[in-house]
């Protein structure tokens, strides 16, 4: 039966929640961020809305749902609340809205993703189980009568990347070819392949598209497995101390398609570096596929098994270069198909012409502009547009800053030496703004991990990676450290020598 027994927790929280924010100068952020409306409770489990797919998605991944549950949980003292997210019908959709949509269909060639399918999520509601900090999403029955037979689809691999997503450039095109081809002969042509480049610049894509394509292409089963060069350690790791290292070995070892994501995380994991080598011996015998991704050209690697580099080294090693103007225009009229929506022609090109590093950083511009739009329900135009980018156009404008800006700002607000914070002591004290140097190293910069740690007192690439993912698990929870995170950003920015 439905009641209503934490509604007025959940107005006070909220409020509470608004407070911070407006506190902190970010009452548009909170906006954005926590748009959501409360709808019924039942025993331990509030029911709240959400206007559409997008938001939904956008605040998933800023964590919003999270933060609410966790503050809600606070508030009433029961840690076991749930939420349960649904899709609310779509209120506004008057002329414009429709105006928008006959326009974007005279100006885009197709309004619907790579599947052929319609993106709309309205009427679909979804489960959030939060328990344990983890939130997974399960559709209604109702939602489920109204699809259609889905594709085959690979459990480990993402069906949306996939080659017909992927806009190649001068950047990218030979990658891009070598791994179509790669796709259509697996284990014949360029054994093993190697991607390596920058975050963001379509590494993880094209090995999945590669999956992807073999997966739905072969008539034959085909053993594939997609794994992530953690994840294979901790399944490593785990397999010695649970005494099963011998099914993990028939697991990898016996595989049609391997492929390894990440695997510059293996540096200094010597076992698990031996166990690779065995099993990349096993898979090149029987003619298996293998490709690999990593952030840097695999020599680069320090404390890397001479021989995984040198029977790796000895496939195709391809980079990847940030995308150039066309390629970025391409990307952004691709990404807004693939949305159902529509920008001016100017507004892509000021986009395109501004933000200059890798998709990642495209894709985060448009969720930007398209929340603001969702949210106040007014048609963008350049002014708008730059507004709501300034900041984002900002740090994709900072080739002035430097390392040893960041450590100065940095330490003068902690109030230690530079020194301190490229040091070795491990005082919470010095531990703490060294984390967040670290991460707003690699937010700013283009400096690898390893230049990072060369440049933190001789730290090994695993360290700095650990730095730079609690910071960005932390920011994800905490609205304070995030907010006070972007007060030390503006200040480096801002800083004169």
């Amino acid at each position: 039966m439905s009641e209503k027994l934490y509604e007025e927790a959940w107005n006070f929280t909220i409020e509470e929640l608004k407070k911070s924010y407006i506190a902190q100068n970010r009452e548009n952020e909170f906006i954005f961020n926590f748009n959501m409306k409360y709808v019924e409770d039942s025993g331990d489990e509030i029911t709240i809305s959400v206007a559409n797919e997008f938001l939904k998605q956008m605040m998933t991944k800023k964590g919003s749902f999270e933060i609410v549950q966790n503050k809600i949980r606070e508030t009433t003292g029961l840690n076991t609340l749930t939420l349960k997210c649904i899709i609310r019908p779509n209120e506004n959709q008057n002329q414009d809205s429709q105006s928008n949509s006959t326009s974007q269909q005279n100006s885009i060639s197709s309004s619907s993703n790579s599947n052929g399918t319609s993106s709309s999520a309205e009427n679909n509601s979804y489960s959030l189980n939060t328990t344990n900090s983890q939130i997974t999403f399960s559709e209604s029955s109702s939602s489920q009568e109204q699809k259609s037979v889905p594709k085959k689809q690979h459990s480990q691999l993402k069906e949306e990347l996939n080659f017909d997503t992927f806009i190649p450039g001068e950047n990218s095109s030979f990658a891009y070819n070598a791994s179509i081809a790669v796709a259509k002969e697996p284990g014949k042509k360029y054994n093993p392949i190697l991607l390596y480049g920058g975050s963001g610049l379509g590494k993880t894509h094209l090995m999945q598209a590669i999956g992807n394509y073999i997966y739905n292409n072969n008539p034959e089963k085909l053993k594939i497995c997609y794994v992530s060069a953690e994840s294979f350690t901790n399944e490593f790791i785990l397999s010695l101390r649970e005494k099963t290292d011998k099914a993990f070995k028939n697991k990898y070892r016996n595989l049609d398609v391997l492929l390894l994501d990440d695997i510059h995380f293996l540096q200094g994991k010597d076992s698990t570096q031996e166990e690779l080598f065995y099993t990349f011996d096993a898979l090149s015998q029987k003619k298996a596929q293998m490709v690999f991704t990593c952030d840097r050209p695999i020599r680069e690697i320090k404390t890397m098994a001479e021989r995984l580099v040198s029977r790796i080294s000895n496939g195709m090693c391809i980079d990847l270069q940030p995308p150039n103007y066309e390629t970025r225009y391409a990307i952004l009229q691709k990404k807004i198909e693939l949305q159902n929506k529509f920008l001016e022609p100017e507004i892509i090109d000021y986009i395109a012409q501004n933000v200059e590093t890798n998709v990642r950083e495209l894709e985060s511009a448009l969720e930007k502009i398209f929340g603001y739009e969702e949210l106040i329900g007014q048609k963008l135009t350049l002014e708008i547009v730059k507004n709501q980018l300034r900041d984002i156009i900002s740090s994709n404008s900072a080739e002035n800053i430097s390392l040893d800006i960041i450590q100065k700002v940095i330490a003068d607000n902690f109030q230690i030496s530079v020194s301190d914070l490229k040091g070795k002591k491990r005082d919470k004290k010095f531990v703490v703004p060294r984390q967040i140097a670290i991460y707003i190293s690699r937010e700013l910069t283009e400096i690898s991990y390893t230049e990072l740690g060369n440049e933190f007192g001789g730290k090994d690439h695993s360290t700095i990676m650990h730095a730079y993912e609690k910071i960005a698990e932390q920011i994800k929870l905490d609205s304070i450290l995030e907010s006070k995170i972007q007060l030390y950003i503006r200040q480096i920015k801002d800083y004169k020598k």
